[in-house]
């Protein structure tokens, strides 16, 4: 039996970029994307996805659209990561924005919804930082033992984007005698879900010979980090760069791992792409910019990336049968 893997990337704002990508495909196949997939992994952002794709609304339909999601981003942005002045500064010693923003567009949007009552398969990352361990939450398990796994959506949604640095870390309540949990982001360890997935559905979904894994990412760091400027880095200077670093460079771990296997390659020179790969261009440091101009063309960027990955998900999808294929 095939099944049917969809794997959402973390990335903060940029989530906007792949749910643009879901929108043309159910757009394309004429179907919601808890119908297209058997499971829908997602980490942070595309966390936030997975349960929004998936949260059931009236008639057993989901609740919201790709579309609906997009449609979050562009008018919920500013109000869960604000303009604040001295932003930088209040970092040091305290996260950068306060959590009510979020919580409150989670709530909202998500209700009373449970991640039991998921309309597909749906798996999220966590990171426990008082058990210090990964922590999954998962629809299946939520079924089988809700007293223990299950919790409201918007829970899930907010443990799994709680990006250090970012917002403060996420409490759940724990099955006593257990201590409550202490969640931050899934980006930590798993930024992109797919191989947690493919290992989750290898174990718990019978061994199926087939599957087909869609993994959407948030777009790619393009400005490198010269040897000159960090020499000379310090707490405070690695505490600006390590967390896009550790999230970028998992999310191209996974890529690797999942790409070797599926393609028979062996692994490219340190010095070179992989086969079949563009390398990025990397952007020179310049002039130092105004702050509007800086905003207004990393906003061009992320649109560019969008439109280059909407091409792309149309060279992977059949239009007559609306089938999904991967590399």
């Amino acid at each position: 039996m095939a099944t049917r893997i969809l794997s959402i990337d973390g990335g903060g704002i940029r989530g906007v970029i792949p749910a643009m990508v879901l929108t043309h495909l159910e757009e394309r196949c004429g179907k919601p994307v808890a119908e297209l997939f058997d499971v829908v992994a997602g980490t942070s952002t595309g966390g936030i996805l997975a349960l929004g794709l998936t949260c059931p609304g009236a008639e057993g339909r989901p609740r919201y659209s790709a579309q609906d999601m997009v449609d979050l981003y562009a008018q919920e942005g500013e109000t869960i990561f604000p303009s604040r002045r001295f932003a930088i500064l209040r970092q040091l010693h305290d996260e950068k924005y306060s959590a009510e923003g979020l919580e409150e567009v989670l709530k909202r949007k998500l209700g009373d919804a449970r991640l039991k009552d998921a309309l597909t398969d749906v798996l999220v990352t966590s990171y426990d930082i008082g058990r210090r361990q990964p922590l999954f939450f998962r629809s299946v398990r939520a079924k089988d033992e809700p007293e223990e796994h299950d919790f409201a959506m918007r829970d899930v949604a907010r443990a799994t984007s709680a990006a250090p640095t970012y917002f403060e870390p996420a409490r759940l309540p724990a099955k006593p005698p257990h201590p409550a949990y202490t969640l931050v982001d899934g980006g930590v360890f798993a930024n992109n879900p797919a191989m947690c997935a493919l290992v989750d559905r290898s174990t718990v979904g019978g061994g199926q010979d087939e599957l087909t894994m869609v993994s959407l990412g948030t777009g790619v760091l393009t400005r490198s980090l010269s040897y000159e400027d960090a020499k000379h880095w310090g707490l405070i200077g690695w505490g600006r760069h390590v967390l896009d670093i550790v999230f970028d460079g998992v999310s191209d771990t996974v890529d690797y791992q999942l790409a070797t296997p599926a393609r028979g390659a062996l692994p490219a020179p340190a010095d070179g792409p992989r086969q079949g790969q563009r390398r990025p261009r990397r952007r020179q440091r310049g002039q130092r910019r105004s702050a509007q101009a800086r905003g207004r063309g990393r906003h061009q960027g992320q649109r560019r990336r969008a439109r280059e990955t909407l091409r792309a998900a149309e060279r992977l999808m059949d239009p007559p049968e609306g089938r999904v294929i991967a590399d």
